[in-house]
């Protein structure tokens, strides 16, 4: 196999360490719901291990809980999450941290997305993360100011190798808001003092607080994969700051590499801009669900895009994986019940475009395309067989098709919807597109899609 690291900025060649796969992935931070952006991470994240297992690889994978530590502002500013949002629902971090938690894994479930063999929350792991802070200190790394502990990012040689910033070439406050006590404004916290009033707090060397953010991953991926383990994976978000953070502390605790190859997937768009709380665009799982679209729907969206590539959310969009998933399902049907068969060699040859593309940096899109045109065959037991085979990288349930599932678009079309579908197409290309969304939220209610095409709209049945 073949993946694009990170840090190198190169495709390489996957060698392991030794006979199981060890990996790290960044978890939630479970202070609030994850939102359609996170779970492309996670989806990202599911196709890797069953890429990997596809390979003939045993996988040991960490996936973090982060239920305190994390600030608002990455750079070590503002509150702490789970505090801000115990104090807004009147809930303990613990009961906020066990209901998106909950929360959380069951969006994951719906979406097909396996659990990684060590799921480690962070506040199981305090006293690791106190003997990492000590011995950084210890080494000359880390130094005490009066709100914490900080890592000296002067003192390590090849601070900013993943995201490629040169410190000499940033200006002061530019990321963050100056701390006179810092020696340098890219100094990160490895533990912050509390205050008596302060909920989530524990005893330290340098009194009552708790870690900050980027110590936990590196504590918990040494306990439970050693000083160096073969893959690190998470959102681009991370790699110039919580990353490059990890890599500078856990470097300088162990004077070695930690992590051989840096997985990144890409952001998310939704209309082709940033998803914020502000514009309202921060789409659930759940809030799919109540618009009437599975949540493998929202995985088979994911698919048609490389991990590597940023992927525009539009619901125009979500109708066409909607409609791509249900025709998949209606072409899988014609073979699970035929009782064809298709010439070994052609099998083979499928079987080995699967391997390729999945090898080659997981181009699951190339993949997918490989199997639309397999299932384009005569009917076939065997081409069923191997479509299974696609699906455990896929996780699309193609196992779960029964007999009888409809294509659905030899239909007659309700008046009131095409009415409803010719008011939405004159509302888009009057640039309305709030009333273009509302009604098609309308036509979904009533059990129907519209997608776009050049000729005007098609509509199909739900």
């Amino acid at each position: 196999m073949k993946f694009y690291n990170t840090l190198s900025r190169k495709k390489e060649l996957f060698e392991p360490i030794g006979k199981v796969v060890t990996m790290y992935a960044c978890g939630p931070t479970v202070y609030n719901y994850a939102h359609i952006g996170n779970m492309r991470t996670y989806v990202f994240l599911d196709l890797l291990r069953r890429g990997l297992k596809l390979n003939g690889f045993k996988l040991k994978g960490v996936l973090n809980i982060t239920d305190v530590g994390h600030l608002l502002s990455d750079g070590d500013e503002g509150e702490d999450k789970m505090v801000k949002a115990s104090r807004e629902r009147k809930m303990t971090p613990w009961e906020i941290a066990k209901y998106f938690t909950g929360v959380f894994f069951s969006d994951c479930e719906k979406l097909n997305i396996g659990k990684s063999e060590i799921i480690a929350l962070a506040t199981d792991h305090i006293q690791e993360m106190i003997d990492y802070v000590v011995t950084l200190e210890k080494k000359g790394y880390a130094y005490e100011t009066d709100d914490g502990i900080y890592f000296d990012v002067s003192k390590f040689e090849n601070y900013g190798k993943l995201s490629r910033i040169k410190l000499d070439e940033q200006q002061a406050g530019k990321r963050v808001k100056i701390n006179t006590q810092k020696r340098n404004p890219y100094d990160f916290a490895l533990w912050k003092k509390a205050d008596a009033n302060h909920i989530m707090q524990w005893e330290s060397p340098w009194g009552m607080g708790y870690p900050g953010w980027h110590i936990e991953c590196s504590a918990m991926a040494k306990k439970y994969l050693g000083v160096t383990f073969d893959i690190h994976s998470g959102g681009v978000d991370h790699i110039p700051i919580h990353h490059e953070n990890e890599i500078a502390q856990s470097e300088a605790l162990e004077g070695k590499k930690t992590v051989n190859y840096w997985l990144h997937g890409e952001f998310m768009l939704v209309d082709s801009g940033k998803m914020s709380k502000s514009l309202g665009n921060t789409y659930t799982i759940s809030d799919l669900e109540q618009k009437g679209y599975s949540p493998l729907d929202f995985r088979y969206f994911c698919l048609n895009a490389h991990y590597r590539k940023p992927l525009n959310f539009t619901f125009d969009g979500l109708d066409g994986a909607k409609i791509s998933l249900a025709r998949l399902y209606s072409a899988i049907e014609k073979h699970k019940f035929s009782s064809g068969h298709t010439d070994p060699l052609i099998i083979e040859e499928y079987r080995k475009k699967l391997i390729n593309a999945i090898s080659d940096d997981l181009n699951i899109p190339l993949a997918l395309g490989h199997l639309w045109t397999l299932l384009k065959n005569e009917p076939s037991v065997d081409i069923y067989a191997l479509a299974l085979e696609y699906d455990k990288v896929l996780g699309l349930s193609l196992d779960k098709v029964e007999k009888s599932v409809e294509e659905k678009t030899n239909i007659d079309i309700p008046e009131n919807v095409v009415v409803l579908a010719q008011k939405r197409l004159d509302a888009k290309k009057s640039k309305d597109f709030a009333s273009a969304d509302s009604l098609r939220n309308e036509i979904t209610t009533l059990g129907y899609v519209v997608v776009d095409t050049k000729e005007g709209f098609e509509i199909k049945k739900i």
